[in-house]
């Protein structure tokens, strides 16, 4: 039943445009009260620091010649507090690549930079997820609503590296070499946050895919070249400096890890031992990784087995947060079409479930936190469990178990299945 109700949303054309322009419509309103909280309007001058802010600030450090000191945690510390007077702290971990991408955001006032990154980013993953969901466009926009309010809530970089994600799927079977090197250089930009990549690049090498990996190795390492002349040599050692620091704060649950998705946070916050929640974490980073392989081993279509790549992106690294999960939506999109022949009512509910826990239960939380705060309650973030990892896991779980199992059936998709839906399912609202 609860499958069926979420599903009227793609019932009809008349109720594809309804749902899509009330889940647009409510994101467009969150993207213009944001810019207001950004921006500081009136009683909003004093408020704590959130990711966007960091971008800001680290954006301004590119222009001033000193971005390497970003990476320096004391001293990052003490550019935050006197841009904003903030007391708490946001480590930059970030590849020199975004540094350069963010860089022109600093010409602007922080609200109405904000704005510009915000709606850019929004509208790109919005074309991409429409280019691949076709008619399950406004399901997949209803069932991704808490991962989107969530991303634009903090001002974080995931529709992008979804809107990226989602352009190495349409791009990478492309039987014409223009495809293969368009999905190559869309990798290479995932150098912005390159845990979310680990995925797409195994199921680019097990597929063999030779030209987009050579794309994406050149893409990289040119990037790379213009950074060091950019920011001088010292950018290098600066980044993994901070990279070290930053394990260190997540060993010590200084995160906060009932935001995070993935195993190490959700053992952590069990009581697992650092040592022994890390370990949780490469088992499960290698199982979803095998994932893909047996997606592509058992001859899934090329369009369900990138869709569980899309899921496995955001399970590789401890680092992986809920504002990531808008790469889910695209691997919801592409996985739909196989859920809607082969799953239940009652499999595909809990699937829809299992995205929208992920996708709420850190905006929840926080909520509840800023309340019992505002009680004058002190509450441990470590001992707020970490869902989300448990809600990936059997979502990924499920989801093979449904693809597989059509397999055996003898009712797998052809391997030559494309990507993107045909034209005409593309132009329904």
């Amino acid at each position: 039943m609860f499958a069926k109700t979420l599903e009227l949303a793609q019932s009809s054309e008349v109720k594809r445009t309804m749902y899509t322009r009330l889940v647009l419509g409510a994101v467009t309103i969150g993207v213009l009260a944001k810019t207001i909280w950004f921006a500081r309007i009136g009683p909003l001058q004093q408020r704590g620091l959130v990711d966007f802010d960091d971008f800001h600030i680290v954006a301004q450090r590119v222009w001033l010649g000193d971005v390497h000191q970003a990476y320096q945690l004391d001293k990052l510390l003490q550019m935050q507090r006197e841009m904003s007077g903030a007391t708490n702290f946001l480590p930059w971990t970030y590849p020199p690549q975004f540094n350069v991408l963010i860089a022109p955001f600093a010409l602007l006032p922080v609200g109405l930079a904000y704005f510009l990154f915000t709606a850019a980013t929004l509208a790109f993953f919005l074309m991409t997820l429409r280019a691949i969901a076709g008619r399950a466009f406004a399901l997949v926009l209803v069932v991704m609503f808490p991962a989107l309010a969530v991303t634009l809530s903090c001002g974080q970089n995931g529709f992008l590296t979804a809107g990226l994600i989602g352009l190495i799927c349409l791009n990478v079977e492309k039987r014409d070499a223009s495809g293969q090197v368009f999905a190559g250089l869309s990798l290479a930009a995932m150098v912005i946050k390159p845990h979310l990549a680990v995925a797409m690049a195994v199921y680019l090498l097990i597929t063999r895919r030779w030209v987009t990996l050579l794309t994406a190795a050149i893409g990289v390492l040119a990037s790379s070249v213009l950074c060091t002349l950019l920011f001088g040599p010292q950018i290098w050692p600066a980044l993994f400096d901070a990279v070290r620091a930053s394990a260190t704060y997540l060993e010590h649950g200084d995160y906060p890890l009932f935001r995070m998705i993935s195993c190490y946070a959700a053992l952590h916050t069990l009581g697992v031992a650092p040592a022994y929640a890390f370990w949780g974490q490469a088992i499960c980073t290698g199982l979803a990784l095998l994932a893909i392989g047996v997606a592509v081993a058992r001859k899934l279509s090329p369009r369900t087995a990138l869709g569980v790549a899309a899921l496995v992106s955001v399970m590789i690294s401890p680092y992986a947060y809920d504002y990531d999960l808008p790469i889910v939506g695209i691997g919801l999109a592409l996985l739909i079409p196989d859920l809607t022949r082969a799953a239940s009512s009652a499999e595909r509910g809990i699937l829809y479930a299992l995205v929208l826990i992920a996708g709420a239960y850190g905006m929840l939380e926080t909520a509840g936190l800023k309340v019992l705060q505002g009680a004058d309650q002190t509450v441990d973030h470590q001992v707020i469990p970490a869902v989300g990892a448990f809600a990936m896991v059997l979502l990924l779980a499920l989801i093979l178990r449904i693809v597989l199992r059509r397999c055996v059936a003898g009712a797998g998709p052809a391997s030559a299945a494309v990507v993107a839906e045909p034209a005409s399912a593309k132009a329904s609202p």
